[in-house]
């Protein structure tokens, strides 16, 4: 099944989220959390992501987790995931307890596609400590996208987490699942890289995209992914996809922030003072952008006037301040 048919079938069934412009949301894609092994990617980043994460809850934000959250190829027993970033659980536990709490599965854990694996293993975690068992994130409902639709305009945004219909990711995860699980783990503790991963292959993740531009064109319709690793914020005069970057990127983690109804890219990084003191920033990349700017196939809020296409500029309004 090609990219377009895969996408028009996951769009359709999509889980309906309303929001409007006194909505705050923030999409991480592509997390990767590990077992704190070797090989966990994640780890060198749980720090910055435990700070994002509360500056987003104290902040009254909706997370969305646009898939790969856990890395449950290298990694499958649920359990050792948990254990290994338990403040991290702990912050998302906050989330999922207040309703502001909506997760993807992705092709790295999609296991989760499955409500008896997400029921058995996300409801409930056993606590070794005290010797009982406890709510972890209970009647959590995983979904392979989302439709948020504002309630007044209607505008609607897509997120996915970007590998419907990349072949080798889709239809034939299994495959993937194998090598990664019983090859590619050890060597990845060696530095090798795997080549069928969009995040390691610049023509596979291009092509992808460039998949997801041209579905995007014909729907006229915002798109959130992740999966290719490759943050995204596109201009007015490209098509609407967006992609929230990453957390296992070496100099920090990304992510896309939708509030008061603008969208906008933003890392958060570690940086020092002179005097030696370490801090994390939240920096913003691109942005902040009215979300009606990307209405009209890419034109920016172009409007017709007697058969001639004139544009004129929105006003983005003042960044918002950085948090140390």
């Amino acid at each position: 099944m090609n990219t377009r048919s895969r996408l028009d079938e996951v769009f359709t069934k999509a889980f309906p989220v309303p929001f409007d412009d006194a909505s705050k949301f923030v999409f991480f894609g592509d997390v990767h959390r590990g077992d704190d092994s070797l090989s966990d990617e994640f780890g060198r980043n749980r720090h910055i992501y435990y700070h994002a994460l509360n500056y987003y809850y104290q902040n009254d934000f909706t997370y969305v987790e646009v898939g790969d959250g856990d890395e449950l190829w290298e990694h499958p027993k649920y359990d050792h995931i948990r254990s290994a970033h338990v403040s991290v659980f702990e912050m998302l536990k906050n989330f999922h307890k207040a309703n502001r709490f909506y997760m993807l599965f992705g092709n790295h854990n999609m296991q989760l596609r499955d409500p008896k694996y997400v029921k058995d293993h996300l409801y409930h975690i056993y606590d070794e400590y005290l010797d009982l068992k406890e709510d972890l994130f209970p009647n959590l409902n995983v979904h392979e996208a989302l439709i948020l639709k504002h309630r007044n305009s209607g505008q609607e945004i897509f997120v996915v987490h970007g590998h419907q219909g990349d072949l080798i990711n889709d239809q034939l995860w299994r495959v993937s699942y194998v090598l990664i699980r019983y090859i590619w783990r050890f060597l990845h503790v060696l530095g090798v890289k795997y080549a069928a991963s969009p995040a390691r292959n610049r023509t596979k993740r291009h092509k992808i995209e460039k998949s997801y531009n041209k579905w995007n064109e014909q729907r006229d319709i915002m798109i959130i992914c992740g999966h290719t690793h490759r943050p995204k914020f596109p201009s007015c005069s490209e098509p609407a996809y967006f992609n929230t970057g990453c957390c296992i990127h070496p100099r920090g983690i990304t992510c896309l922030e939708l509030m008061y109804g603008k969208i906008m890219l933003v890392s958060w990084n570690m940086h020092s003072k002179k005097d030696g003191t370490v801090y994390i920033k939240r920096t913003l990349i691109k942005g902040p952008e009215p979300i009606s700017t990307y209405r009209t196939q890419g034109v920016c809020a172009a409007k017709k006037t007697k058969g001639i296409l004139k544009f004129f500029q929105i006003n983005p309004g003042e960044p918002v301040s950085e948090a140390e």
